[in-house]
């Protein structure tokens, strides 16, 4: 399955993405809905990270065939 590098929002972000956050690359495990559009993050280290709604991030995204 390719990856392609892709511009995420708190609106796009998805389960799976893997985001680089200071050198450290860590994966999406599972995310929530905040208030006026934010997200809060949880990566499969178990660090949290809250996405407003324009935050913007570089993510790497497996991309499978449709």
């Amino acid at each position: 399955m390719p990856a392609a590098s892709i511009e995420v929002t708190a609106a796009t972000v998805r389960r799976g993405d893997v985001i680089e956050l200071g050198g450290l690359f860590c994966r999406v495990q599972d995310l929530f809905q905040l208030p006026h559009g934010a997200k809060q993050l949880i990566f499969e280290s178990g660090e949290l990270l809250t996405m407003h709604a324009r935050t913007r991030l570089v993510a790497v995204r497996m991309m499978g065939r449709r």
